[in-house]
């Protein structure tokens, strides 16, 4: 399999992905450098940001996000929460420097009031599952490096709570943080002094071979439709597996039970029209049925990903209140 920008001669039949990707049927895949969402970059200057490398071997870059005000006088800053934003795009595209996902971050940052910490992740079919839970996974001992090390990054070290960490996803980084979840568990002692307060999964991108009502009868026209969502999994799940892969249906004939699984606090969020509807309210559903504290929220009407879409939307400015109050609720 091979990686271009090259297109493959016409004859060859393709599938593509929001217009960046393409997979042709000889197995090469084209990569467009430009994103799916020609946004302007709205940059205010009232939020500072930088990038790092965290994952020198696989070349995989974390974005760095402060309110600017901390810059100018970390000595009388109160210590800021940590508030990862993993993107979405169905483990295929995507990334941190995208103009949607770079507004947001923006946004977090400043309405919350925290560092916000924005890792890329190896993208499939190139890199199918599970290397982007394991990318999720060393952009959290990244930050645990940070907290130990003897000549720290003062531009975060001088600001951030590691004693309050947040990590969030959406669509696919959802997926990523309820693996992350279960793996580092509560308290998430392996990643000590950094301690993980909760876990916020912004449209949680699940699966499973028996299709749930909202994806069977979904409209055609969904922002992200069946035909999307069966392409993104295709190309990302490990060669030879199906949507019953652990890493994909939480609740899969072959998953771990999760009953007896002890979690960090959850807040689930979802749009009412969004065809991965069900499968959040059931995973909500059923970890709060076991005895998890699991908030789940569900926004009438809204489509996949109406929060970095359209971040002006009365929908996603009602949606800031209720993860800062998550936050704020679960902090030490």
């Amino acid at each position: 399999m091979s990686t271009s920008t090259t297109t493959p001669p016409n004859t060859l039949s393709y599938e593509e992905c929001r217009g960046v990707l393409r997979v042709y049927s000889d197995g090469s895949i084209v990569r467009s450098p430009n994103p799916s969402f020609d946004f302007p970059v709205l940059d205010d200057g009232s939020v500072a940001w930088k990038d790092v490398v965290f994952d020198p071997t696989n070349h995989l870059q974390l974005r760095l996000y402060k309110p600017a005000a901390t810059t100018r006088s970390p000595s009388s800053s109160k210590k800021l929460p940590i508030f990862y934003y993993i993107h979405g795009g169905g483990f295929c595209i995507g990334s941190r420097a995208w103009p949607n996902c770079q507004n947001y971050c923006f946004q977090l940052a400043s309405q919350l009031q925290c560092v916000v910490v924005s890792p890329d992740y190896r993208l499939a079919p190139e890199h199918r599952l599970p290397a982007a839970i394991h990318d999720g996974a060393a952009a959290l001992e990244w930050l645990r490096a940070q907290a130990e090390a003897d000549e720290p990054d003062t531009w975060l070290t001088d600001v951030a709570d590691f004693e309050n960490v947040f990590v969030s996803g959406d669509s696919a980084g959802g997926n990523i943080a309820h693996n992350l979840a279960v793996q580092f568990g509560p308290g998430s002692a392996e990643l000590g002094p950094v301690r993980v307060r909760g876990y916020l999964l912004l449209a949680p991108f699940f699966g499973g071979t028996v299709l749930s009502k909202s994806e069977a009868e979904g409209p055609k026209d969904a922002f992200l439709n069946w035909e999307l969502i069966d392409r993104f999994w295709r190309l990302s799940i490990p060669i030879g597996e199906n949507t019953d892969h652990p890493l994909v249906n939480p609740f899969g004939p072959f998953s771990r039970s999760l009953e007896p699984v002890a979690l960090d606090p959850i807040l689930v969020v979802v749009g009412g029209s969004d065809l991965l509807k069900d499968r959040a309210e059931d995973y909500a559903k059923r970890l709060k049925d076991w005895g998890k504290k699991v908030e789940y929220v569900e926004f009438e009407g809204e489509q996949h990903g109406f929060f970095t879409i359209h971040p002006n939307s009365q929908a996603a400015k009602d949606l800031m209140p209720i993860l800062k109050r998550f936050i704020t609720e679960n902090s030490s």
